[in-house]
């Protein structure tokens, strides 16, 4: 029964979603966002952490008043001169480090004794599962005070604001759509044309990939194969390595591809997320391919404004330096992002010592073989197709860090001895 009543609220998300995107009504952009907020709260509260029903509605609350509290800088900060501006783009990002590394039993004081006493009860309760999705809204809201103080968006009002922020669709797993772009769709000037058949072969695609392909894979995964509790040969370690890799493809680019479809029907044009990652012949190419709205986050705020502060600091004679360094702050910080643990570091590090040898690798071809020298390397489909399966291999492999922490490659190892 659960299962028809989650259908029917989210298809009835879609249709007051889609009627109020097209609509004049003067109510429209607060009716926009307290659908969405209520759908979140359905779904990531209600549907699924009843025996947390306390402590889920009350960090509902609490996502709800911060949300406000950052409007509040947006609307202060973002046009003011100097680090004013900072300010409200740090304010997301401090409370998602808050929430991601402060142990929830050290906010037991401040609460009530009920709410206390919850905490005791439910000692496994965290505060990432609460706040749900904030690693993406964090991104969105930041990036949209960046976009405020360019002057590249005009400042949204209060409603305009909870209903890009609490975008159900995009909420849980992104994209980390721009506000600009979410925008279009209630502009009917500018509104993209997205057919309905389009859209819902995109769920249906999607659907497939995150409920058939991607447990399919996983069966034979790291959790599926490895960590079932039985000795195995080494030859198991490449398949559970390549069907994780598969795996995680299945998982998220199948939820990012219902949430473009279901955004879709409301009307709203949503960032893509992939292109064929497994196409990429180098690292490089790889994050341009795979979770590309991080990839371009990261790019413009932190890589590009980086890059030019070390160069002014080396010199332009050492700017290949200056953008190595950055290249590996920006990928130790990606890996970071990732969850909190040392093996996501040690993969946001391998990831960024990938990046800086493909940045020398890259200047190293241009010398050594002059420009067209170097488009006829790039043109060579054996380069090619060996670049690819190198980049391949070496994805597989590194996302073992992703996926394990340190008990489970203990109980990988004990496995295969």
């Amino acid at each position: 029964m659960s299962g028809l009543v989650d259908w029917l609220v989210a298809a009835l998300l879609v249709v007051l979603g889609r009627l109020l995107v097209r609509s004049e009504l003067r109510a429209r952009e607060p009716l926009f966002a307290l659908g969405n907020i209520a759908a979140a709260y359905y779904f990531f509260v209600e549907g699924k952490h009843r025996h947390y029903e306390l402590l889920f509605g009350v960090t509902c609350a609490a996502y709800l008043a911060l949300a406000s509290l950052h409007y509040l800088a947006l609307r202060r900060l973002a046009r003011r001169a100097g680090f004013w501006p900072w300010v409200a783009f740090g304010l997301p990002i401090a409370v998602l480090v808050v929430v991601r590394y402060v142990p929830v039993a050290s906010f037991g004081a401040l609460m009530s004794p009920r709410i206390r006493a919850a905490l005791e009860r439910h000692s496994d309760f965290t505060l990432s599962a609460a706040f749900v999705g904030l690693s993406y809204v964090a991104f969105r809201t930041s990036r949209l005070v960046l976009d405020v103080r360019n002057g590249a968006v005009p400042c949204p009002t209060y409603a305009q604001y909870l209903g890009f922020t609490f975008f159900a669709p995009t909420l849980l797993v992104g994209p980390i759509s721009p506000y600009a772009l979410h925008r279009e769709g209630f502009d009917a000037t500018r509104r993209p044309a997205i057919p309905i058949g389009r859209a819902l072969s995109r769920v249906l695609m999607g659907a497939v990939k995150y409920r058939f392909l991607g447990p399919l894979f996983d069966q034979v995964g790291y959790a599926g194969l490895l960590l079932d509790g039985h000795p195995h040969a080494w030859l198991d370690v490449p398949v559970a390595a390549v069907a994780y890799y598969l795996y995680l493809y299945c998982n998220f680019a199948g939820f990012c591809d219902i949430a473009i479809g279901v955004a879709g029907l409301m009307g709203i044009p949503v960032a893509e997320n992939f292109a064929q990652p497994f196409g990429a012949r180098n690292v490089r190419e790889f994050w341009n391919r795979w979770h590309i709205t991080l990839s371009l986050y990261m790019r413009d705020v932190l890589f590009s404004p980086l890059s030019r502060a070390l160069v002014r600091l080396f010199g332009t004679a050492r700017s290949n330096e200056a953008i190595a360094v950055t290249i590996f702050v920006v990928f130790l910080l990606v890996g970071m992002w990732h969850g909190v643990g040392w093996h996501y570091a040690v993969f946001g590090v391998l990831h960024g010592v990938a990046m800086v040898a493909n940045h020398y690798y890259t200047l190293f071809l241009k010398r050594r073989l002059g420009k067209a020298g170097f488009a006829a390397y790039n043109r060579s489909r054996v380069i090619e197709g060996l670049a690819v399966a190198a980049t391949f291999v070496y994805v597989s492999a590194t996302i073992f860090f992703f996926a394990n922490d340190w008990n489970a490659m203990q109980t990988i190892a004990r496995a295969l001895r």
